[in-house]
């Protein structure tokens, strides 16, 4: 697990703005930022209101996770990354069953963008299996979820990308096999055993106890009808359950 698990959970809790529009989402950002430090835009937020969101999370001090999910060709997915780069994002997604060709170019564009920049080196992050499937159903070249997420840990570790999305259940077994110099992401996380269409879901021990580094909560806190005060709840059970050894 990151040691800066330890330090500070803000650090680590990453709320999923998923509103259609960037009013909505700044909005809630103002009202959580005293104590969450790290935000997800996604596809719907970043179409409908394109770069000038990212800037805005920026400035008030806080960091960003760009789930875009780049999935091209990789001469494309190279300049969007630098692009994505060059916005100030710290994380991007990529989808790793474009490849390895894919893979390596969107790491290049990420250290080019950064290197000329002058700024830091986003974390590169792969998608795995979509916490949407089901742990039961067939994936598309091994029949076992658990199986295609291992694969492409290991297709990501060969291209110099350690940063993995993954559910809450395979989590443990993608620590086991990558070990403590990657970065694991684990979308889908609740309070309780609750599932929608996160099939693979999990909750804060769960993540923790798999060796998560950064949690991604949405609904539940965005939709809850004390938005900071829900953010407290998991942040107060991170730092209960990040600090157990």
């Amino acid at each position: 697990m990151d040691s800066s698990m330890h330090r500070d959970p803000a650090a680590n809790l990453i709320v999923a703005l998923d509103f259609p529009e960037q009013g909505q989402a700044l909005s809630l950002a103002n009202l959580l930022t005293p104590k969450v430090k790290f935000y997800k835009v996604g596809l719907e937020l970043f179409v409908n209101s394109g770069p000038p969101v990212v800037t805005a999370i920026k400035e008030m001090g806080a960091r960003v996770f760009l789930d875009l999910k780049f999935h091209d060709i990789p001469n494309t997915v190279k300049r969007a990354v630098a692009c994505a780069t060059r916005l100030g994002a710290d994380i991007i997604s990529i989808h790793l069953k474009m490849g390895a060709e894919g893979v390596r170019a969107a790491s290049e564009g990420a250290e080019e963008a950064s290197v000329s920049g002058g700024g830091g080196k986003p974390l590169i992050a792969g998608v795995t299996v979509l916490t949407s499937q089901g742990a039961a159903e067939p994936s598309e070249k091994t029949g076992s979820v658990l199986e295609e997420v291992l694969r492409l840990c290991r297709l990501a570790r060969d291209c110099g990308v350690n940063g993995i999305i993954t559910s809450v259940k395979e989590a443990g077994d993608v620590r086991r096999l990558l070990g403590p110099g990657c970065s694991i992401i684990t979308p889908g996380i609740r309070l309780t055993a609750a599932l929608d269409d996160h099939k693979r879901a999990g909750t804060v021990r769960d993540a923790l106890d798999a060796g998560a580094d950064y949690l991604v909560v949405g609904r539940p806190i965005t939709r809850a009808p004390d938005p900071l005060r829900a953010a407290e709840e998991f942040l107060a059970q991170m730092k209960v359950f990040g600090s157990k050894p």
